[in-house]
């Protein structure tokens, strides 16, 4: 039976591929179930220190599969609750508490709740012929996958609305503009610029990555002044392991450093 994702692991980079190219990577539960399942594995296993999330062939991520939505579905309240909850949601849940940076490399069309699973990335680079949407209001939903609350603290809350109540699609270079995506490269590009990116973060030591992305995470939901006070105990736990020193040693001898991650 194929996967829903793929993972491949190769230089301390974890790739996970959406994988149901004739749909443009629609979703089904047991993809969003399995990538859910793949984040829990990424965080605990020490050979990992960034993750980039895509999809096989031309798309992205095209949201749910329509076909299998209307009328001959259960709608009953408690029952689609249930879902959204326990499946839908099942990833962005995941994303919030994951301590490894995790880039979103969207190669194609990102829809719906496929574009939901791109915004819970903590950094999103396209390919030029990228096209994004929240089509929720356009089939009678709400943006189901984290939309409503990720897209505003990204792009503001008047283009936020504008892009969620309206359902139409931006390009790659708008989704740069407005601040959506970090970089716009050329397709034929994508993967490999996406790779030297996951590359610099993950040549850095871990655990200062790690936990500037908690402190950073953390950081805009509290005042500075905790901020400050959570800082200066990372870096004291920083500081303590071996990758500080180490990396100070690279830099006198002009080298790579060679760390091991506490």
């Amino acid at each position: 039976m194929t996967e829903a994702v793929l993972i491949e692991i190769n230089s301390h980079i974890a790739t996970l591929k959406l994988n149901n190219p004739t749909k443009l990577n629609a979703f089904s539960d047991e993809m969003l179930l399995r990538l859910a399942a793949l984040i829990d594995e990424c965080e605990r296993n020490d050979d990992v220190r960034v993750l980039v999330l895509t999809g096989v062939g031309k798309g992205f991520c095209s949201g749910g599969d329509v076909t299998k939505m209307g009328p001959d579905v259960d709608n009953r309240p408690h029952v689609t609750k249930s879902y959204i909850t326990e499946v839908i949601q099942a990833f962005p849940k995941k994303i919030e508490h994951i301590t490894k940076p995790i880039i979103a490399s969207i190669n194609g069309v990102a829809a719906g709740g496929g574009l939901d699973l791109a915004l819970a990335c903590d950094i999103r680079v396209a390919g030029e012929s990228a096209r994004m949407a929240e089509t929720y209001c356009n089939i009678g939903l709400l943006p189901g996958g984290g939309g409503a609350w990720l897209l505003p603290r990204i792009v503001g809350k008047p283009k936020a609305l504008e892009m969620l109540l309206a359902g139409n699609f931006v390009d790659a270079n708008e989704a740069y503009h407005i601040g959506m995506v970090n970089h716009v490269w050329p397709d034929r590009e994508l993967a490999e610029r996406t790779y030297k990116l996951a590359s610099d973060i993950a040549g850095n030591p871990p655990l200062s990555v790690r936990l500037t992305k908690q402190a950073v995470i953390q950081g805009m939901g509290t005042d500075m002044a905790s901020n400050l006070d959570l800082i200066s105990s990372h870096i004291a736990v920083a500081k303590s392991g071996p990758d500080h020193s180490e990396a100070i040693t690279a830099f006198k001898e002009k080298r790579k450093g060679n760390f091991i991650g506490y």
